[in-house]
């Protein structure tokens, strides 16, 4: 009975467990470790650390399925308005109904309609879905405009009793009409893109034009079922009404009284039904994810200023906040998971790494730099699990543009900051408030000390910075080493107009 029906709810995004081991990577690295230097051996484990992440993230677990395992049904929410973060919960169900390897996929819907220019970008998530003769759609009380045209991607159309779906035609969001021309060329649009679905599942695209074209008159077995003219509305009884030779549903498969007797019939009164609830955060996610170039960018200019500054404090907070809401838009998206969070922070620790603990060895930070891009361009590709590992030049299209475009916003910000940060005066506040004696004149006069001078640093050298030789400040560098303020340090030369200095 439908009593029996087992219930679950999936409200995140569920990973599957890694199936390679990494046991011979850390034996190799084990057998390596009495001939590495001390920060090559750090990089190699962190950039070890994130390959188990991503791997965990990407490969599936191998699990022999039971002879007699009781069926396994999602059910997807498609209510409300349909707008862009209805891409996001559809996207999310069909990767975990993938990755659980259900046995049917059901689209429950509620809704009057909205955006149908998103449609394509449903269809081809909905075509991703491996059983496609095991997708359905559950229309409970009505499928109005982009609901209609969505339900042509699915195998069959079951209706609740006293259900309607119909009416798709194209309108600007606030309702009126379009030009003549812009409407023929949506129009016709739509049209195709919605009867190459409703033909790949075998259904009538006939109808579904009629619903989306009023000039289209619908005639079957000589009886007229929309006259030119008119949108195409039916209810559940019409619906289902049969016609041709042999005799096939008009759309509906079927009027059933509820969803519960549906998974019933599809998967048995044992089945187990997994439903996908929405997080509420969908509409933050397709903001974020809008906005994840200025993100990105924001969060390299803060980063910016915060290494040109000394200490840790307010830009460096931010940076940490940017990066922070692009992994989560994406997570919420469905397109990135956690473990692409944690690729990126291993990439800032092997950056770190690079500049406090062995600076010069390039090692550590260039394994820092490639972490952090794949895990940016990772976190942005629309993967599914029965995907490869590497993307596809399709799937790496949108996530390049975006890193490019957030690349070349960061680089002008860098420049103009370079140019105009010095000069400002919050720019004087942080680095006279890491200077012993904020009351030290600035030295005008062109001293310059001579080899082998000795002073002591006014500011934290990362690696420029000032130092006193007994005639005020001076500007310093060191060869790529960092040195705190009160230290001693030499001149060892003058490159131009440069000192270099050393700890002494």
């Amino acid at each position: 009975m439908v009593e029996h029906l087992v219930y679950t709810e999936a409200v995140g995004g569920s990973k599957p467990s890694a199936r390679r081991s990494f046991s011979g990577l850390f034996a190799i690295c084990a057998i390596l470790i009495p001939f590495m230097k001390l920060p090559a051996l750090i990089s190699a484990l962190l950039c070890m650390c994130g390959l188990v992440f991503l791997q965990a993230q990407n490969d599936s677990p191998v699990e022999t399925k039971p002879e007699q395992q009781k069926k396994n049904i999602y059910v997807i929410p498609v209510k409300g308005d349909i707008d862009a973060s209805i891409i996001y919960i559809i996207r999310r169900g069909v990767k975990e109904a993938m990755e659980a390897e259900a046995d049917a996929v059901i689209l429950h819907m509620d809704t009057y309609g909205g955006r149908v220019d998103i449609t394509e970008e449903i269809f081809k998530v909905l075509n991703r879905f491996p059983k496609q003769d095991q997708l359905y759609t559950y229309i409970d009380t009505r499928a109005g405009s982009a609901g209609s045209i969505i339900s042509a991607a699915s195998h069959k159309i079951y209706m609740s009793p006293g259900s309607v779906i119909g009416a798709a035609a194209v309108v600007t969001g606030s309702g009126s009409e379009l030009s003549e021309t812009m409407n023929l060329k949506l129009t016709s649009f739509l049209k195709g893109v919605t009867r190459a679905q409703a033909e790949r599942q075998g259904l009538r695209p006939e109808v579904f034009e009629a619903m989306i074209d009023p000039e289209i008159e619908l005639v079957l077995d000589g009886k007229v079922i929309s006259p030119k003219g008119s949108l195409l509305s039916l209810t559940s009884q019409e619906a289902a009404q049969t016609y041709s030779t042999p005799p096939r549903p008009l759309i509906s498969s079927g009027t059933i009284d509820s969803l519960e007797k549906l998974v019933e019939i599809i998967g048995g009164a044992d089945a187990v039904v997994t439903k996908i609830e929405p997080t509420g955060f969908e509409q933050v996610g397709a903001f974020i994810v809008m906005l994840s170039p200025f993100l990105l960018a924001a969060a390299t200019l803060c980063g910016y200023i915060e290494f040109k500054t000394p200490g840790f404090g307010f830009f460096g907070i931010t940076a940490i906040i940017c990066a922070l809401i692009f992994f989560f838009g994406h997570y919420v998206a469905g397109l990135s998971g956690y473990g692409f969070a944690i690729l990126f922070v291993i990439g800032v620790l092997l950056i770190l790494v690079e500049l406090f603990l062995f600076p010069g060895t390039l090692l550590p930070g260039l394994a820092g730099i490639c972490l952090i891009a794949v895990s940016l361009l990772k976190a942005m590709v629309d993967k599914y699990p029965s995907d490869p590992f590497l993307p596809t030049a399709a799937q790496l299209q949108d996530p390049l543009t975006n890193l490019g475009l957030s690349l070349a916003l960061s680089v002008a910000g860098v420049l103009v900051l370079m140019r105009l940060l010095p000069r400002t005066p919050l720019y004087s506040k942080l680095v006279l408030s890491n200077i012993n004696d904020a009351t030290v004149p600035v030295h005008t006069d062109s001293f310059s000390p001579s080899i082998g001078s000795e002073g002591t640093t006014l500011t934290f050298l990362r690696p420029s910075g000032t130092a006193d030789f007994g005639q005020g400040p001076v500007d310093v560098v060191t060869e790529g080493i960092f040195i705190e303020t009160g230290i001693r340090v030499r001149v060892t030369e003058h490159v131009g107009i440069r000192t270099v200095v050393e700890p002494v």
